[in-house]
């Protein structure tokens, strides 16, 4: 199967795009409703601000802090258009933690299994990363449980309606 998609480090100037889909009340809405302690988020829609002014400190902590961070944009190869984003980062001995958000109007076009699949390569062949976990709510996000089962993820706890997933390395590499 050819590749529709590759992931792409953005340079400073083009993290409007980042600010669109943070702010993006279809995109964002996973989020919503939650009690998320940080300025800029905003519980009735889920929506996080990322003003310009912001821009500059958040791409020294993400860009090029490799391998402790990984963020890239997705980009669709036939177009060059950008369709959400991915990130990877340490955040305990065990393992790192992730994220991807596909930009609403391009969910359910098959991206999100092409786009996870492409950050776990990128993670486990070139930052050499030993296991990657994500969680999120159970019951609500059943499209993105499938997903993550299907790129090899393994639940290992199940929490307050959420479930906690891992992929190890030697899961991936049997894949």
């Amino acid at each position: 199967m050819q590749e529709r998609l590759c992931l792409y480090v953005p340079q400073l100037q083009q993290l409007d795009y980042r600010q669109k889909i943070m702010s993006d009340p279809d995109t964002m809405s996973y989020n919503k409703g939650y009690d998320l302690n940080f300025s800029g988020y905003h519980k009735d829609t889920g929506c996080i601000d990322f003003p310009q002014s912001e821009w500059q400190e958040w791409y020294d902590y993400f860009i090029g802090r490799e391998p402790e961070r990984f963020y890239a944009y997705i980009l669709r190869k036939k177009d060059n258009t950008f369709i959400g984003e991915v990130n990877v980062h340490k955040s305990c001995d065990e393992y790192y933690d992730m994220g991807i958000v596909i930009e609403a109007k391009y969910r359910g076009c098959g991206y999100a299994k092409e786009a996870l699949g492409l950050l776990l390569k990128y993670a486990f062949e070139t930052l050499k990363v030993n296991a990657i976990h994500n969680d999120f709510e159970e019951d609500e996000r059943q499209v993105a449980m499938k997903v993550h089962l299907d790129c090899g993820f393994k639940e290992i706890k199940h929490e307050n309606n959420m479930v906690h997933l891992l992929i190890t390395a030697e899961d991936y590499k049997q894949s």
